[in-house]
Order: structure tokens, then sequence, then C-alpha cells
């Protein structure tokens, strides 16, 4: 594996979420996802009552995850690009994942998992990021 790859799955090993993105009848989206790498590859948990699983698994898909929001004074990106493929995890790979959500959207956490094999890594960084201030409190 290339060092910039295993770069990047060090990178993504620091952060427990990111976002998957494809298509859906020819329109794009995007999920919020959580994943672990394991053996150099991307195993993602998202919820199958939202369906997203069916348009991912079997396409080219983009997962991306960074620490834009840590307060970091300098931060990185990673994209990975490649096929998923739905699978169900072994024990030890379960585990990895942690607790599920109690709720997706007001209904019971159903997991699902894939696997993206990646066939395009690319590590970005932003150095000097400003710190945002949200206007409003929640």
């Amino acid at each position: 594996m290339p060092t910039d790859d295993l770069h990047a799955i060090e990178l993504l090993n620091r952060v427990p979420y990111g976002r998957v993105s494809a298509s859906q009848r020819a329109l794009p989206f995007t999920a919020v996802t959580r994943h672990v790498v394991t053996d150099g590859r991307l195993l993602l948990r998202l919820h199958r009552g939202h369906g997203y699983h069916r348009a991912l698994d079997g396409n080219v898909v983009a997962y991306e995850a960074d620490n834009v929001n840590s307060g970091a004074n300098d931060t990185w990106s990673v994209q990975f690009t490649g096929t998923a493929r739905a699978i169900a995890p072994t024990p030890a790979e379960y585990e990895l994942f942690g607790p599920t959500p109690r709720l997706a959207d007001g209904e019971p956490f159903d997991p699902v998992f894939l696997r993206i094999e990646p066939e395009f890594v690319k590590v970005h960084y932003l150095c000097d990021v400003p710190v945002f201030r949200y206007a409003h409190s929640a």
C-alpha cells in the first residue's frame, strides 16, 4: 500500500464519522456515516431505514472525513473513492464500531454495513484555519 494511503488511513482513525456520497436515480446525495478502517479497507455503518445502502452497494462512492471543526490550526481532509459492497461484519469488526445510535430520524437505528475498496485516496491540508464562531447559539 502506498505511503500516502497509509497516512490517509492513519488520519481516518482519528475521527469516527465522515460522509459518503453517491447518486440515487441520477441525483447526488451525501449521508453521515460511522467508519472504521481494517486491513486497508474502509467499513461504514449507516441506518438501513434511510435506504441509502441500496444506492451505494455495488457502485462507486466517494467518502470524506476531516478534522476541520476540531479547532486545530492545521486541518486535513481525506477522500476515499472506490466501490462499496454490502457486508456482514465479523464480530471483531462489529465491535470496532462501538455502540450504535439509539434513533435515526426518530426511528430505532437499524445498522447496515458497507466496505469500500479504495481505488483513489487523497489527503488535503489547510493551514492557519480561522476559528469559526457561530452567530447564534442553539
